[in-house]
């Protein structure tokens, strides 16, 4: 048998083996320590951080969408994500929250290129040790360990308030809101980027959606998805929101980071020898739910949703009665 062949066997063999392994060691949620240590793993043994560099996110690649280097869209998103939430026209010295933040990538930029002093919190003890080791001294950027579902910090905290794609995680969407809100100062910007279903509300999830989405949740620690709409009602329903919670729909410009991260693998063979079998491995029992990812956001099942809101100056006890005049419709689109 030629060489050729008995490489292709290999790959084939090894492909057998982490599709079983994709199988039968999925990652369900079960709390936050099953989160903390899904990060913790990534984080130690380095893969995720070589293929995604340090923004744990997706893309942004243009409306419409364009080629792109992966990591260039990454830090791109960034950059679109502060003007479309118009912190670009905050000053220098705006304290930031930054909810899940990796190893703190978002928040290095949001301190160097915006002069904004961050604080990144994660539930992950070895991303908060690995941003610090990535965080230049003199830079505005410290992190802590902290849990998004009963943040450590008093009410109104904060001028900004941050967060890229840990939604999916959190177990009780309407604490998460709670909590965003409430260290928000009077007048501050709430801007959440994050990964939402379809409103199965409008349109319940068919034969071939439920399965696939039950992987996406199984396969990621994600207790389940909210829906735009359905976040941004809850975001209301906190009577923290002052006027509008205003929201876009980004799938488009972040759909190719899908298949940009799979192609990482084949872009980058040193990888392999890097981390050795068991690293190759790991990273190839990831591949199903990225394709999973690209198949769901695509079809119209998931959507990536933007959400802007500022916090009322009201007190509470005046904005239960101004809240009550209300109905949803005229506080969310």
């Amino acid at each position: 048998m030629s060489t050729l062949l008995y490489l292709l066997i290999g790959v084939l063999l090894l492909l057998a083996i982490a599709i079983v392994a994709y199988f039968l060691t999925a990652r369900k949620y079960e709390s936050s320590a099953t989160v903390a240590n899904s990060y913790d793993q990534w984080t130690v043994d380095g893969i995720l951080e070589f293929y995604w560099g340090e923004h744990i996110h997706l893309g942004h690649y243009g409306s419409p969408p364009r080629r792109k280097d992966f990591l260039a869209a990454k830090s791109d998103f960034v950059h679109e994500m502060v003007k479309w939430g118009g912190l670009d026209q905050l000053p220098p010295g705006t304290t930031v929250l930054d909810v899940g933040c990796g190893i703190g990538g978002s928040s290095r930029i949001l301190a160097r290129d915006y002069g904004f002093a961050v604080t990144g919190i994660t539930i992950s003890p070895q991303q908060v040790k690995r941003a610090q080791e990535l965080t230049p001294q003199g830079l505005s950027a410290q992190f802590a360990v902290d849990d998004a579902m009963a943040l450590s910090f008093p009410d109104a905290s904060f001028d900004v308030v941050w967060s890229i794609e840990a939604g999916p995680h959190m177990p009780d969407k309407a604490v998460f809101a709670r909590e965003l809100m409430r260290v928000l100062k009077p007048g501050g910007i709430l801007v959440v980027a994050d990964w939402n279903q379809r409103d199965d509300r409008q349109k319940p999830l068919n034969f071939w959606e439920k399965p696939v989405m039950k992987q996406l949740l199984e396969q990621w620690s994600h207790p389940a998805f909210s829906s735009i709409e359905g976040f941004s009602e809850l975001l209301v329903e906190t009577k923290l929101v002052e006027g509008e919670v205003i929201t876009a729909d980004w799938t488009k410009q972040t759909l190719p980071s899908w298949l940009d991260s799979i192609w990482q693998g084949i872009a980058k063979p040193n990888g392999l020898v890097r981390f050795g079998l068991s690293g190759f491995i790991k990273s190839v029992r990831e591949v199903p739910t990225l394709l999973l990812m690209r198949l769901a956001f695509g079809a119209g099942l998931c959507r990536f949703g933007m959400f802007r809101a500022v916090r009322a100056n009201s007190r509470p006890e005046l904005m239960d009665r101004n809240f009550a005049k209300q109905t949803p419709s005229n506080l969310v689109r």
